[in-house]
């Protein structure tokens, strides 16, 4: 349980962050009440506000969780979730925030309507709300709610709601401005709560030679790898990793709107490229401040350095690993310490809520009510956008006692992103890369492919000892991938493309074209950016091979 100074610190950031983000929200000089400063922050974002907001809305409470406890069950593994996203960010700023900008769009699903058709665009906006309430909020709500419930020994579902309402607040009155300002924030606070507890859990141990050495007697030095063989118990080898996880990233981060909203409000092409590519070389972190403590804590645990009792056991009579990030932060930190780390927690939870409430808000005023009602004030969008982002806030509560049931939530989140990525991760990049993408063949293969998803997934939990339940999610990932990539193509040739004075401008004439872009000079320039963070991941790569 928390001590008093811990609490007081808690609330004290929690009304810190109210605070901030509503005097951000309305007291800013350029969010004067359209529905762009409300929505897209008046497209006045700078670089390191955009690329601090990335990853803020990217590192929920889930990560911080979720991450801890996989490196305390199998290592280093899931990191290939942090660093394979550089990769996706790279792709993002060369090749997708040109076209996102230069088309003037508030959303993903309005892009994907100018390259394609009104179908596309309906589909993808019902996807994308369903996928922002699931994903990024219930998630993280369920990851602060266990984290909460240890720390103050109060029911889940009462700390969540007070925590989401006080979230909402700044959130719905102040808009994107408000969300990014605080994420900014968060960012940092959460940063900082991480390294204190990887410094806390590293001291404890004595180092990594002492570390090592448990591994080494305990038979885990496989542990530190971040590419497994084709035989690993992880169910996530090496060619899952490098052939699912793009399909994954590229939706993720390339074609989310929970995500894509901060650089869609980037004041212009550079600021939106570099600001990408800052939180790439940001997501080089979590391996070593967020995965690399659940390894220490499995060492400190096999050396009777941590006691584990209180987690209890799960079916299969391991430990439940749930737990393992708020109870190293009781048993690691002093009192003082423990409010900071609580802090960033809170940090990751409200981040997290604030994006993708912002997006949603975004998408039903734009993508449902916009198309409905052309001549909609303002006033209206703003209005539509705040109700809905209430509604959403609601149900995603209400999704809480189902999710509850994934044994790592981590590993939940991307067994659904799994199966939806596939379809809309196929017709972006088509529509980006291929001049003869048809709007037909994207309807289409949007629909079929979320169907095929959705079939496949609820085969993987009626049929377990199948070769569908059988198959790791991420080759899975995969294989959905192909498919919809084969139907997309042969239904371009069989309902050829017909390209408005607008589509013909949103594809890729060549492949280096992206690169021919004005750029900052020096170190700023976004080929220079791109080519460094490609070499130090791969250097990690090879490192921790």
């Amino acid at each position: 349980m928390l001590g008093n100074i811990d609490l007081g610190i808690a609330v004290a950031y929690i009304a810190l962050i109210l605070i901030v983000g509503i005097r951000a929200g309305i007291g800013g000089k350029r969010n004067t009440g359209t529905a762009e400063g409300y929505f897209l922050a008046g497209k006045s974002l700078r670089w390191p506000a955009i690329g601090l907001a990335l990853f803020a809305t990217n590192i929920s409470t889930v990560h911080l969780v979720s991450l801890a406890q996989s490196g305390f069950d199998t290592g280093l593994l899931n990191g290939n979730f942090e660093w394979m996203a550089a990769f996706t960010l790279i792709l993002l700023a060369l090749f997708f925030v040109p076209f996102y900008l230069k088309s003037g769009v508030a959303t993903l699903p309005d892009f994907l309507e100018r390259r394609y058709d009104r179908s596309s665009r309906d589909w993808l906006t019902f996807i994308s709300i369903i996928s922002a309430i699931v994903i990024h909020i219930a998630f993280s709500m369920l990851a602060g709610g266990i984290v909460l419930k240890t720390l103050f020994g109060i029911n889940m579902y009462l700390s969540i709601t007070v925590i989401c309402i006080i979230t909402g607040m700044y959130t719905i009155l102040g808009g994107l401005r408000a969300v990014v300002v605080t994420e900014s924030i968060q960012t940092i606070v959460l940063l900082a709560g991480a390294f204190i507890i990887s410094f806390a859990a590293f001291n404890r141990m004595g180092g990594w030679i002492p570390m090592k050495d448990v591994l080494i007697a305990e038979g885990g030095l496989d542990r530190l790898s971040m590419l497994r063989g084709a035989d690993d118990s992880s169910g996530m080898p090496w060619y899952a990793v490098f052939f699912g996880y793009p399909i994954l990233g590229i939706w993720y981060w390339c074609a989310d709107q929970t995500i894509v909203q901060r650089v869609l409000g980037a004041k212009d092409e550079n600021h939106g490229r570099v600001g990408a590519l800052f939180c790439g070389f940001l997501k080089i972190l979590p391996v070593f401040i967020f995965v690399l403590p659940g390894l220490f804590a499995y060492t400190l645990f096999k050396s009777g350095h941590l006691d584990l009792s209180s987690l209890g056991l799960d079916a299969a009579g391991h430990v439940n690993s749930k737990g393992i990030y708020t109870l190293m932060i009781t048993q690691l930190l002093p009192s003082g310490l423990i409010g900071i780390l609580v802090a960033a927690l809170l940090s990751g939870l409200m981040s997290q809520i604030s994006g993708a409430l912002n997006s949603i808000s975004t998408m039903v005023s734009y993508d449902i009510f916009k198309q409905r009602k052309p001549q909609a004030t303002d006033k209206q969008l703003i209005r539509i956008g705040k109700i809905s982002a209430v509604i959403a806030m609601a149900f995603s509560l209400a999704l809480l006692p189902l999710l509850d049931r994934y044994e790592s939530i981590f590993n939940g989140i991307n067994d659904v992103i799994a199966h939806i990525a596939p379809p809309i991760t196929c017709v972006f990049l088509l529509g980006v890369f291929w001049r003869k993408a048809s709007a037909v063949s994207a309807k289409l293969t949007l629909w079929i492919g979320s169907f095929f998803g959705m079939g496949v997934f609820i085969l993987n939990k009626v049929l377990p000892d199948s070769w569908i339940g059988q198959t790791p999610f991420m080759m899975m990932a995969f294989y959905l991938f192909l498919t919809c990539m084969i139907i997309q193509i042969i239904l371009s040739y069989r309902y050829p493309v017909q390209h408005s004075a607008e589509s013909e401008q949103l594809y890729w004439k060549s492949p280096l074209e992206p690169l021919r872009g004005a750029a900052w000079k020096g170190i700023g320039n976004y080929r220079v950016l791109s080519g460094l963070l490609l070499a130090i991941v791969t250097i990690l790569y090879i490192i921790f091979r």
